[in-house]
């Protein structure tokens, strides 16, 4: 495979926090001055997210920058592109596992986003309450905290729970596309449910604490985020794929391929996120992804074929075998597909990279970083 054609990673990367930060003018404003914690920001959706408000810093030059801190336990490690970041001044990185009690001196926030989760089924499931963990005893400290602030006159102004398209479960036909009302179709005992009822309990919380204290809390439930960070062994569909790719191998898919899936890039995921951290209603839960197309895992498979073929070379097909994993296809959704007109009219939220743009992107990123993956 050659590299020769495909842009460079700083020129990828360069062009996703363009769009970000010009999406985000009015949020990255409205942060300026002010400082920023993002837990669990060593993880896939971290590498925009704390890149974004650096970006802006260095691209805008405001007179009063974002500062940014930085929890996580580093469970996999320091990554390269955020140990590339240390130095910079409006950074500040802690080693801090969320499932601990906060720091005695952790300073005022102004905005909190408490992204500090697993959410890989194949690391969730085999740290089930370390997920647990992170998702409710993690939340609570830092909605503890919040509560703290606002009684010494300084409140928190956004506050950001990840919770999960996966709180929906597999919904049933006439719920597809998956408003925010929806209660959802859950296992309370099945092998995902550490992950999907902890995000559950995680809004109940949430809720609670707005309405109880008068916080100003927001929830996001992510569908299907994939591109730049996403690391290669995370397990999931896409980066299983690009795996095969990178190391010139036939695509393995251990399913029949039916179940489909709306697919997110993580600049137009980001840029909802951030959405819902500034502007987000009180208490309220926002669907962020994106509406269309919906495709089957086999298509997405089919795509990320011909993609690299273009773009590296790629001589590979498709096979299907069967997973050495009992419990691998156990409640996992048939159907995944938000309706998001509640970000889109309340907060302005249009994403616009389609899956073939997306896959291009999120390909020339993995050839870009196969070495530092494959560690």
């Amino acid at each position: 495979m050659t590299m020769t054609k495909i842009p460079s990673l700083k020129e990828l990367v360069g062009e996703d926090l363009d769009n970000i930060c010009q999406d985000l003018s009015e949020e990255m404003a409205r942060m300026e001055g002010k400082n920023l914690l993002i837990t669990g920001g060593a993880g896939f959706l971290g590498y925009y997210l704390v890149q974004a408000p650096l970006h802006w810093n260095r691209t805008r030059s405001p007179a009063k920058p974002i500062r940014v801190t930085l929890y996580d336990n580093y469970i996999r490690g320091m990554p390269d592109w955020l140990s590339n970041l240390e130095g910079n001044p409006n950074l500040t990185l802690v080693t801090h596992d969320m499932c601990n009690p906060l720091p005695a001196d952790m300073g005022d926030f102004a905005f909190i986003i408490h992204a500090a989760s697993i959410a890989s089924p194949t690391y969730y499931r085999r740290y089930p309450i370390e997920t647990m963990d992170s998702n409710i005893t993690g939340l609570r400290n830092l909605l503890n905290y919040s509560l703290a602030q606002k009684k010494k006159g300084k409140p928190v102004e956004g506050f950001l729970f990840y919770s999960s398209s996966e709180i929906y479960g597999d919904p049933a036909p006439d719920q597809i596309p998956t408003p925010e009302d929806y209660r959802g179709n859950v296992s309370c005992t099945g092998p995902r449910a550490c992950y999907d009822e902890s995000k559950r309990f995680g809004e109940t919380l949430c809720v609670n604490f707005a309405q109880q204290h008068d916080l100003q809390i927001t929830m996001a439930r992510p569908f299907n985020n994939y591109g730049p960070g996403l690391k290669i062994t995370d397990g999931r569909a896409l980066p299983d794929f690009a795996r095969d790719v990178i190391n010139g191998r036939d695509i393995v898919m251990f399913s029949d391929g039916s179940p489909r899936r709306t697919f997110c890039y993580s600049s137009d995921a980001i840029t909802g996120y951030y959405k819902v951290l500034v502007k987000g209603r009180k208490g309220e839960p926002y669907n962020v992804g994106i509406d269309r197309p919906e495709i089957s895992v086999a298509d997405l498979a089919e795509l990320t074929i011909a993609t690299a073929k273009e773009l590296l070379g790629y001589e590979g097909k498709l096979v299907r075998k069967e997973s050495l994993d009992k419990d691998y296809l156990i409640d996992n959704p048939n159907r995944r597909c938000p309706v998001i007109d509640k970000a889109r009219n309340e907060l302005g939220y249009q994403p616009k990279v389609l899956p073939k743009e997306g896959v291009r992107r999120a390909l020339i990123w993995y050839a870009h970083n196969r070495v530092a993956e494959e560690k």
